[in-house]
């Protein structure tokens, strides 16, 4: 077991919470529904505009893949610059832009836009500066979900199982061969500003500054990445397009199983990519979902 049982059900129980928040919050940018009276089905899907004049990517649906991946590849070339060269300070200035935003749009969905961007302001500042696990986690559920808001009404089924099968193989290439997915983990375990879930084996304690002689206390956290978090968010999206809030949560609900499943059954101290575990769960939930 790579967690003990206690961290990892916490993990397994924060992610199943971003799954459910998120998909919340895209439901609330819903702006007008057709639905076929006779099966039920969802016919079309159009969504309100995001807050504060912020525009989606004018991309085609089928081809939507292609410019998130882009996006990966260039963001994880720019960290790994980063690494390079030690830029903790481009790091959290970029990351207090990045998680700036997506608040944003995740609170605007449910309050005034400009008291969403002030939140949003604050609680970045605050991951940043004064950071504790609750403030870091919690705003994390809500990440994810004003990151969906931006992409899922611009995709289809096709481009979400793409983009999945893609970011898994990146995924096992980037932690089982060019192990560079450890290293930006670690960048940013060090950088103390962490993009995903983090729940340290137990809450840090203030202590006064280590004087000579002393040894400052390192605490061992059990991490979730933020791409593990949001592309099973994606796809839950997309499907809600076609089967609606209610049904849909059932995908979650297979993904988190596979979660826990991959975490219960993984040693310690390994780095595992969990993508294409969350890969093969998310076509398990459609499965399901297909067949209730």
């Amino acid at each position: 077991m790579k967690h003990s049982l206690t961290i990892t059900l916490i993990l397994v129980g924060i992610f199943f919470l971003s799954q459910i928040v998120g998909l919340s919050i895209i439901n609330q940018y819903v702006a007008e529904k057709v639905v076929n009276e006779t099966t039920g089905e969802v016919i079309n899907v159009t969504y309100s505009e995001l807050p504060l004049n912020l525009e989606r990517p004018e991309v085609e649906e089928s081809q939507s893949y292609l410019f998130i991946l882009a996006a990966v590849l260039i963001g994880t070339a720019l960290v790994l610059l980063l690494i390079k060269f030690r830029g903790f300070r481009l790091w959290k200035l970029w990351f207090f832009f990045a998680v700036s935003l997506c608040l944003t749009i995740a609170f605007a969905a449910f309050i005034q836009a400009f008291i969403a961007l002030g939140l949003a302001v604050v609680v970045a500042l605050l991951k940043i500066y004064r950071p504790s696990v609750i403030i870091h986690n919690v705003s994390e559920i809500f990440v994810y979900g004003g990151l969906a808001a931006i992409f899922v009404p611009i995709m289809n089924l096709f481009a979400i199982v793409l983009l999945l099968l893609l970011i898994s193989v990146y995924d096992m290439i980037a932690v089982w061969k060019s192990k560079h997915m450890v290293k930006m983990a670690k960048f940013q375990t060090e950088s103390k500003v962490f993009a995903g879930l983090s729940i340290p084996y137990k809450i840090p304690k203030k202590v006064k500054k280590p004087g000579k002689g002393m040894k400052k206390e390192m605490i061992k956290s059990a991490i979730l990445g933020g791409g593990d978090v949001g592309f099973p968010l994606l796809f839950a999206g997309v499907l809600m397009k076609s089967f609606g809030f209610l049904k849909v949560l059932v995908v979650p609900v297979v993904v988190t199983i596979g979660l826990f499943l991959l975490l219960y059954f993984a040693k310690k101290d390994r780095f595992y990519p969990a993508m294409p575990f969350i890969t093969a769960a998310c076509f398990v939930g459609y499965g399901v979902l297909l067949l209730i």
